[in-house]
């Protein structure tokens, strides 16, 4: 490297090292003023540390703003000498602020989140990508667990996969979302890549393959293409069949790359999903109810009345509105035979006017009605 590069790499890394002393005095301000904030609410009988609608709006602002930034250098050569030629992606915003809010929200207190154990899961991916690292993680062993660890307030939220691109909906989910107080707060979507994952280094000794049923019919044709001899083992997580590879070479697990290292793994073969575009929905659920946030979603528990047309008559009020419908799905009552009770979700939030005049009309027409959640729609 000649003298004069040196000097401009010397020049390029003192501007970087001013930045990042920058960084470091705004955020001890952030955490300062969030802390303020907190003595303002120290009143409140149920003071909100987390505020799901305020921190979509924050994210969306911040990506309105970057967009602006963009499209501003590009016209202005003096703005664009300042800025880079590719800036930050949305996705890009979304992690970094995501964490600057975890940290912030870290200095008043660490929530908790209950989710589907043990670590390793896709729902640890999703809840860290929503929350943030500061966050305390609880990981049980069945949906039922999950969701009462919430309800009984042992954690302040609970994270748990709803639905899949490929797979659809996720029976254990849905069924206990018919009985639970919680209340829908936000929702995530997390792509998915399976990779098969062994204590060996081939495929050659793999005679059974261990993993969540949603995530060996999300690897079907592969598995039947590559594997066709192994035997296919459900097991109540992702993770738990990468804990019965440990130390079986004739087990292999699907699961995440971030599983086989935490547990000492190999990746045999990455990215074995069927489906490139494989994507899973988690929802956030806890106690407290989510206000407006200006974009969001409502999901229903609906069953109709013993006549014909009952499930046009229910939807007629949204179709009416010309309200976006996202997702209808059915599943058995198991109160009776052939009956069946339907999930809704459309946009909108309860507390809108013209929402909660079509779900007025709804409940009339429903002969099972329950609010699941309006919360921030994810982008």
């Amino acid at each position: 490297m000649s003298k004069e590069s040196e000097k401009e790499l010397v020049r390029f890394r003192e501007i970087i090292d001013k930045i990042d002393a920058q960084i470091l005095t705004l955020m001890n301000e952030r955490i300062g003023a969030a802390q303020s904030i907190a003595e303002v609410k120290r009143g409140d009988s149920q003071p909100a540390i987390y505020r799901a609608e305020r921190e979509a709006q924050v994210l969306r602002r911040l990506k309105s703003l970057n967009a602006e930034q963009r499209s501003a250098a590009s016209q202005n050569s003096e703005i664009e000498s300042r800025l880079p030629s590719r800036g930050m992606e949305d996705a890009d915003i979304d992690s970094l602020f995501r964490e600057i809010m975890s940290i912030t929200r870290g200095s008043e207190a660490q929530l908790s989140v209950s989710l589907l154990g043990p670590a390793g899961t896709f729902t640890e991916a999703a809840a860290l990508q929503h929350f943030g690292s500061k966050i305390d993680l609880r990981f049980f062993p069945t949906m039922d667990e999950i969701f009462r660890a919430a309800e009984t307030g042992k954690t302040n939220f609970a994270v748990v996969p709803i639905e899949n691109s490929t797979e659809g909906g996720v029976n254990a989910t849905l069924d206990r979302l018919t009985t639970t107080s919680l209340s829908i707060c936000g929702e995530i979507y997390l792509r998915i890549h399976h990779n098969l994952i062994s204590n060996t280094t081939g495929s050659d000794q793999i005679e059974r393959v261990y993993a969540h049923p949603q995530a060996l019919g999300q690897c079907r044709k592969w598995l039947s293409q590559n594997l066709p001899k192994a035997e296919l083992v459900p097991c109540s997580s992702n993770a738990e069949g990468v804990r019965q590879a440990e130390s079986d070479p004739s087990v292999g697990a699907i699961a995440a790359r971030e599983a086989a290292e935490k547990y000492g793994l190999n990746v045999v073969k990455e990215n074995i999903e069927d489906e490139p575009g494989n994507t899973t929905r988690f929802l956030v659920l806890s106690e407290r109810q989510t206000p407006p946030s200006g974009q969001d979603k409502t999901s229903l528990l609906l069953a109709g009345r013993n006549r014909p047309g009952a499930l046009v008559h229910m939807l007629k009020p949204l179709g009416d509105a010309a309200f976006d419908m996202t997702r209808l799905e059915s599943r058995p009552s198991k109160s009776a035979v052939w009956e069946y009770v339907f999930f809704v979700d459309f946009k909108g939030h309860c507390l809108d006017q013209e929402v909660a005049s079509v779900l007025a009309e709804i409940q009339q027409e429903a002969g099972l009605y329950k609010l699941l959640g309006s919360y921030p729609a994810s982008d």
